[in-house]
This record gives C-alpha cells, structure tokens and sequence, in this order.
C-alpha cells in the first residue's frame, strides 16, 4: 500500500472543520520538522480524554483522524482497529503516545513489503527508501530487523544471487558487481563471500566472450585493437588481471600474436 510521505503517526491540534486551502496547509504541515512523534505536550495529562470524533479521511487512503475535542491524532485504519478507537472511548496521553509510535512501525512496515513486491531488496535498500518516505528511523530500524526475521530480506543470499547473475549472465567483472553491492548497502563480508563463491573461471570465462565478440568488431592496427578491448573489459569492471588473461585467449583463438601484452592494462 503506497502511504506517500504523509506522518499518519503526527499529534495535531486545531478545530475540526476547515476550508480547503486550511486542509491543503495541514497536509503540508504534516512534513515540518514540528510534527514529530514527542509532540504531545499540548495534549492533557491529568486525565483520560474521549474520543469525539472518527473521520474518515480522503488522503492518505485508509487513515481516520481520531479528534479528543480540540485535539486529534491521524492513524491508519488497523491502528484504529487494533486500539478500539471509536467514539466515547477514553485515552490518556501516555497511551496515545504508543498508539502513533506503533502506528508508525505498522505504516513502515506496510510500505517496506510494498517496496518489496516489485522485487527483492537488501536490508539498506529498505532502509533508505523507508526514511526517504520521512519514516521515524527508529521505526524503519525496527522494520529491518522484522523483515529479516521472517525472513524477507536475506543480504547474504541476495549477495550471492546478484554476483552471479550479473557476472555470468550480464557479463560484468567482479570489481564493478563489488561497487554495486556496496552501493546497495550489503555488509562487506557478504559481498567478498559471495564473489568468492563464484570463482576466478567463472569471471574468466565471461571476460573472454566479452573479449572476442569486442576484438571482431574493433576496427584498425593490432595494438590498437588490443587496447580497445582491453579496455572495454576493464570498464565492464573486469581487473586488469582476467582482462589481460582473457585477451591472450581471444589472440590465440584467432591466431594472433599475444606477445606485447601489458601496456594496454596501463
């Protein structure tokens, strides 16, 4: 269920009725930085407060504004729900508090498997998309560890998975599917085991078919061939190393002469 960047979980206080141009105003206001969930100072202490109102709201989808006189709060419906917030029924600010706290984790949560539905995700990936959304980071933390407990996220298997299809499949070198995987937030050691399971052959292999569908195709004199394809591999991310290898077969394989080789690694 897409929820926008709207905070369901903010404390609001005002009256219940208004222009458009006010309610356009409170939307906007729902991203300041004073909307936050420790914003409950105005609401009253001393006592429990009733429930006055149940509003159902246009946007975001499936949230109600729950108003105690002058004072209201915005959840989602299965927040609603799960705390028996109707009518006349009675609060206090310390469980009002919870309610917007848990009502955060279960916003969180729902956005990060809808983010999830359209493919796997690494644990940062979530993370980051969670907070871009203005999610609490405390929440977004919580929705990580859930996630990972049911066992929705895997970093390690996702690393092992990406490794492989992009070395093998998409023909990539190890050295740019590292930089992919980092930039995808997985732990080092994941991504060093998971190019480590591949091995060096794998790569090699991937290299010299990249290397003499390159070589075919590369027009002029020997060495400038040589240079071309030698780099065209290592900006596929290949080192300088399984290039070097690779075109020395590829020169074998068309019966020319790999002799020289070295300074189109440079």
């Amino acid at each position: 269920m897409p929820f926008g960047k709207n905070r369901f979980g903010s404390y609001s206080k005002g009256g219940r009725k208004g222009s458009k141009r006010e309610e356009a105003n409170h939307e906007s206001q729902e991203h300041e930085p004073e909307e936050k969930l420790a914003h409950l100072h105005d609401f009253p202490e001393e006592e429990p407060q009733e429930v006055t109102l149940v509003e159902l709201l246009r946007r975001p989808r499936n949230c109600y504004r729950i108003y105690f006189g002058p004072h209201y709060v915005t959840v989602h419906e299965s927040t609603m729900i799960r705390y028996g917030m109707t009518k006349g029924s009675f609060f206090s600010k310390e469980n009002v508090f919870e309610i917007i706290r848990d009502n955060e984790r279960q916003i969180a949560y729902a956005q990060a498997l809808n983010y999830l539905s359209f493919q796997a995700r690494t644990s940062g990936e979530i993370e980051k998309k969670l907070l871009e959304k203005e999610i609490d980071p405390e929440a977004a933390a919580e929705t990580v560890r859930r996630l990972e407990e049911e066992r929705l996220i895997d970093d390690a298997s996702y690393a092992q998975e990406w490794a492989k299809q992009r070395v093998t499949g998409r023909k990539k070198g190890k050295v740019l599917v590292k930089q992919e995987l980092r930039r995808k937030g997985i732990d080092q050691e994941l991504i060093e085991e998971a190019l480590d399971a591949l091995g060096d052959e794998d790569e090699l292999n991937s290299a010299v078919e990249l290397a003499a569908k390159k070589w075919r195709t590369t027009k002029g004199e020997l060495w400038e061939r040589k240079r071309k394809t030698a780099a065209f591999l290592m900006r596929r991310g290949f080192s300088s190393d399984i290039a070097r290898k690779a075109l020395d077969r590829v020169l074998q394989q068309e019966g020319e002469d790999a002799e020289g080789l070295g300074n189109e690694f440079d």
